[in-house]
């Protein structure tokens, strides 16, 4: 990791930035209050990693072929993911500061808070076709029901047990759902081809991808955090809910540039 830092300008820069926005999340936490305005701007700006990633995620995309290559397909649906977030992130942020009216659910931020849970889990998808994933055994046959039934029970009780439904409203009770449960789908496929891939390329890429792997675990606790406290009107802009979707931004782009490094090694 800290040999990609020294040769990579852009890992330099994602560390930067990961460095500044923590470090002011944290001054926030010791001067301000919940209510206060800062904290908006702050929710409103950190995004600008995600963004970068995004951008940088493409070029690596490209480097691995494209849309012509399963590697390069994975990536771009974690970069698209990524340029997602932003996009859920700066229409949110235009109701809070352009708007008169409250935020609504839905809204068009939904687009890209929803949309980046379809591509995580196809990035995920054409991942696990690269690692070969075997579900061969029986013990994998099993890894691969338990693990996904087991974060749909969490995901039931702990934010739909007690669901009340109001058909005037199809498309919230199908985001209500559909957010907990895609969440939980790709981080269950996300565990699941780590435990059932095999090495690739000597090894080479196993810590990379694992890396990426990780930050989609991230990205579903910063997901779950925000459905939790909102569940008991505990969140707020800029509280720790917000630095834990700034670490899974910052996790999934140093992931991605990783990649980069792996086939400059390949070409040389």
């Amino acid at each position: 990791m800290l040999d990609i830092i020294k040769k990579q300008l852009s890992a330099k820069t994602v560390l930067v930035l990961y460095i500044i926005f923590t470090s002011w999340w944290i001054y926030l936490r010791l001067t301000t209050t919940p209510e206060s305005l800062d904290n908006q701007l702050f929710a409103a700006s950190y995004g600008l990693l995600a963004l970068f990633g995004g951008i940088i995620g493409i070029s690596i995309a490209q480097k691995w072929g494209g849309f012509k290559s399963l590697f390069g397909r994975s990536i771009y649906m974690f970069s698209f993911g990524l340029l997602a977030q932003e996009f859920g992130q700066l229409m949110y942020s235009y109701y809070i500061y352009f708007s008169n009216n409250e935020v609504p659910y839905p809204s068009w931020g939904d687009l890209g808070y929803f949309g980046s849970i379809i591509l995580y889990i196809l990035g995920v998808y054409f991942m696990g076709r690269v690692v070969k994933a075997n579900l061969g055994s029986f013990k994998n046959k099993i890894q691969a029901i338990l693990i996904p039934i087991l974060m749909l029970v969490v995901a039931y009780l702990l934010f739909l047990s007690d669901y009340e439904f109001d058909i005037s409203a199809p498309l919230k009770i199908f985001l209500d759902f559909g957010y907990p449960f895609g969440q939980t789908l790709y981080v269950s496929l996300a565990i699941l081809v780590y435990l059932l891939s095999k090495n690739l390329l000597g090894g080479i890429m196993k810590n990379k991808i694992l890396f990426i792997l990780f930050a989609l675990v991230v990205q579903f606790l910063a997901d779950y955090t925000f459905l939790y406290q909102a569940s008991r009107g505990t969140w707020y802009a800029g509280g720790l809910n917000d630095f834990i979707y700034l670490t899974s931004y910052f996790m999934m782009t140093f992931g991605l540039i990783q990649l980069k490094t792996v086939i400059n090694t390949l070409r040389s």
